[in-house]
């Protein structure tokens, strides 16, 4: 059927250049290598990682196939996903879900135990936003964590992702059904806020990660 409005971000605007390395201060936001196969595989093992999410990694075979497909997502224009580094591997900040016609996209994220109390999440979550919504002209960036999760709820807020809505029973996870929270930023919002999260003043252990649980290991 014909389009009544015209694409957000055109077609072409993600692969027809490589994707770019971010830096944020001492850390480098940077794509995906087989390289870091090791890396991901370590990291997957962490109880407090899987414990926000789906799915794992058992095998460096396993972690090499999930890195193709993060790059495989920016040349398909559907997703991106960059590494977290100092120069190590500290985590993962991600568009799991990319709509160039629409100009959305939804942000994911997780850190390693050795980047947890450094600020690493939020900050890597801030510098991929700041890009998103200015460089590459999206519109609406969601973000949606368990509503359990207190310390990705933190993040969130830091990174000027309002508080939406609360999604019943919306992820299942091994040990059962989630709710979840939506947090949502919009071009021109103010980079962080005044806290509007339910969970803001919620104290969280630091063996818990600054994770997006839905989103695919």
């Amino acid at each position: 059927m014909p389009r009544l409005t015209t694409p957000v971000v055109p077609a072409g605007t993600l692969n027809r250049a490589p994707q770019p390395e971010l830096p944020v201060g001492d850390l480098l936001l940077r794509p995906w290598s087989p390289a870091d196969a090791g890396a991901l595989l370590t990291a997957y093992a962490d109880p407090a990682i899987q414990r926000w999410h789906a799915r794992t990694v058992e095998s460096r075979k396993e972690a090499e196939d999930l890195i193709a497909q993060y790059n495989h997502g920016w040349r398909a224009e559907t997703s991106a996903s960059w590494a977290i580094t100092d120069p190590a591997v500290l985590g993962r900040v991600a568009f799991r879900i990319i709509d160039l016609d629409e100009g959305t996209a939804e942000i994911a994220y997780w850190v390693t135990a050795a980047a947890r109390g450094r600020g690493a999440a939020s900050r890597a979550v801030i510098a991929l936003s700041q890009w998103a919504l200015d460089d590459l002209g999206l519109h609406r960036l969601d973000l949606q964590h368990a509503v359990a999760n207190t310390a990705s709820c933190r993040v969130a807020d830091k990174a000027g992702y309002a508080y939406e809505a609360t999604l019943r029973s919306a992820v299942l996870h091994a040990d059962g059904w989630h709710d979840m929270h939506l947090h949502a930023r919009i071009a021109g919002d103010a980079t962080a806020s005044a806290s509007s999260s339910p969970n803001a003043t919620t104290s969280t252990p630091p063996s818990q990660p600054n994770s997006t649980p839905a989103s695919p290991p």
